[in-house]
């Protein structure tokens, strides 16, 4: 008797939308490895057990469950039984979430798993299929009701703690527009007018992670950009501000659990 195909891991992206990205995702046994983003990670899973290592114990999605994991938070990813799992994932940038909080500690869902409805209402239009384009206003509406059901559910309180999310955002913004250059804590101080230290302190306090880890991150977006367009890993490094690709491809490995070649591979490149 034949034995049966095996099942090939796949993902699926939805188009470039601000400040987010969509994805669908199938994997037959282990996902990835130990990485972690600079964004919220919030999905469903659609079908079998999600399970993953996140804040020191093992977690297990199930269908019905919304996932949040939180900016900069370590985690990895496997099938929690022989039949695989199948999930939709969105990555939600901490800078949209301050936007519409005006500036908040960001809401932190303990365990990284939440059975709150008014969680999984507010990312039902996030979370539909990915080749179902999101209206930009719809896609305005749907973040600010997942800002405040996360404010919500966290039941985060008002900070006592002193902070200044102007000089913050004028920090963020800046980093974007020195990607493909050395930069430097004191030059983002500079700029934004706030001390180095209180700079780096608020800057974690209100985005999830540090100037470095973010500007990182804005480099390696760039590189899945580049990639996907045709250019080489080679290529992709240089433009977008690594070293070189051995430093790009281990900070590419970190941050999504997976080489980008497999990465490249797996949407069907």
């Amino acid at each position: 008797m034949a034995k049966p195909a095996a099942v090939t891991d796949w993902v699926h992206r939805a188009p470039p939308a601000r400040g987010l990205e969509r994805i669908e995702a199938y994997f037959a046994g282990h996902g990835y490895d130990m990485h972690r983003h600079d964004t919220y990670a919030i999905g469903r899973t659609l079908h079998g057990v999600q399970s993953f290592q996140y804040r020191g114990g093992w977690r297990h999605s199930l269908p019905g469950a919304t996932m949040v994991l939180h900016p900069d938070e370590a985690h990895d990813g496997e099938a929690g039984t022989h039949d695989g799992f199948h999930y939709r994932m969105l990555y939600v940038e901490p800078a949209l979430i301050q936007q519409i909080l005006g500036g908040q500690p960001l809401p932190f869902i303990t365990g990284g798993l939440s059975n709150d409805p008014r969680l999984f209402a507010a990312t039902e239009a996030l979370l539909r299929g990915v080749d179902t384009p999101l209206d930009p206003l719809e896609q305005e509406d749907a973040l600010f009701d997942l800002a405040h059901a996360l404010n919500s559910v966290s039941g985060v309180a008002q900070s006592r703690q002193r902070f200044d999310y102007v000089a913050a955002e004028r920090a963020r913004e800046y980093i974007h527009s020195a990607l493909d250059r050395t930069l430097t804590l004191e030059e983002l101080a500079a700029h934004s007018g706030r001390d180095r230290w209180s700079l780096s302190r608020d800057f974690r306090l209100l985005f999830g992670t540090s100037p470095y880890r973010y500007l990182s991150m804005r480099r390696l977006d760039l590189v899945r950009a580049l990639l996907v367009q045709g250019q080489t890993l080679a290529n992709a490094a240089l433009i977008a501000g690594f070293t070189d690709q051995s430093h790009m491809t281990r900070q590419f490995r970190q941050t999504y659990g997976l080489p980008p070649a497999r990465w490249l591979k797996m949407l069907g490149r």
